[in-house]
């Protein structure tokens, strides 16, 4: 995957600036003491990553967009691959499933919103000017 697209930024949980650093404190985000924890900085590029003071306040709607979009995804495909599946069996399948992503979900929402406001910077190509 290319490093210099948002989308390697969120999909390996990377510094929005540099691709390099870590965003999370901790890589697995299922570690429930530090879930959705936040670096102060980046470490590689210095950047940091809260503008203001409640600057993630606005990935609950991110997080709330993915929740739909999950449960959407999973009610049209298990009525597709399983039509006998009754819509309380569907609901279940549904809660357990937002359940156990739900701190995936939370980590993600947190560095989506980091990539609307953060852009690529290559420094290689500033230091070769």
């Amino acid at each position: 995957m290319l490093k210099k697209t948002r989308l390697y930024s969120i999909l390996n949980f990377k510094c929005p600036r540099c691709h390099k650093g870590e965003f999370l404190e901790s890589k697995n985000v299922y570690n429930l003491k530090k879930a959705g924890n936040i670096r102060e900085k980046c470490e590689s590029c210095n950047l940091k990553y809260s503008r203001e003071p409640g600057f993630y306040f606005g990935a609950m709607f991110v997080s709330y967009a993915l929740g739909v979009a999950l449960f959407v995804t999973i009610w049209v495909a298990t009525a597709v691959l399983y039509p006998e599946y009754s819509a309380e069996l569907l609901l279940g399948i549904i809660i357990v499933a937002i359940i156990i992503l739900s701190p995936y979900l939370y980590a993600l929402s947190k560095i989506i919103w980091a990539n609307l406001f953060f852009h690529y910077e290559d420094n290689t190509l500033k230091k070769n000017r």
